[in-house]
């Protein structure tokens, strides 16, 4: 048997919505400088940036940026040929904080999963140094 369009519709608006796996409430901005809309993993997330964001505006931070793709372990090749992947851990935020003169990588967590922790002590041991807000 098939569905008109308003039976699947009725359907699909019956249907309760699954919560996300961490239990987090994604949330959305609009950047102050572009003024274009930026998605966040957690309404946290998002609190943070306009934190940051107004800090920057001060001068206490420069070189604010979202989701920068660090490498722990390059792609190689195993002797059969195969392709492994590389390992990399994606950070919320990094930045260059000029109060404290060292450079930051922030990472907004609700959760902290086992590969989470495994990558931050593969990171703490090539010196960068993951801060949990």
């Amino acid at each position: 048997m098939r569905m008109t369009e308003e039976e699947y519709n009725a359907f699909i608006a019956k249907k309760p919505q699954k919560p996300s796996k961490y239990r987090n409430n994604k949330a959305s901005a609009i950047d102050p400088v572009t003024k274009e809309e930026i998605k966040f993993d957690s309404i946290k997330e998002r609190d943070y940036y306009y934190l940051l964001k107004d800090r920057e505006k001060r001068g206490e931070i420069i070189r604010l940026q979202r989701q920068v793709e660090i490498e722990i372990q390059p792609s190689f090749r195993l002797p059969n040929g195969k392709k492994m992947r590389a390992i990399t851990y994606r950070a919320d935020f990094t930045f260059y904080d000029n109060v404290i003169s060292c450079s930051r990588v922030i990472d907004v967590k609700g959760y902290r999963t086992e590969v989470y922790k495994l990558k931050k002590k593969l990171l703490a041991y090539q010196g960068i140094y993951i801060e949990e807000v």
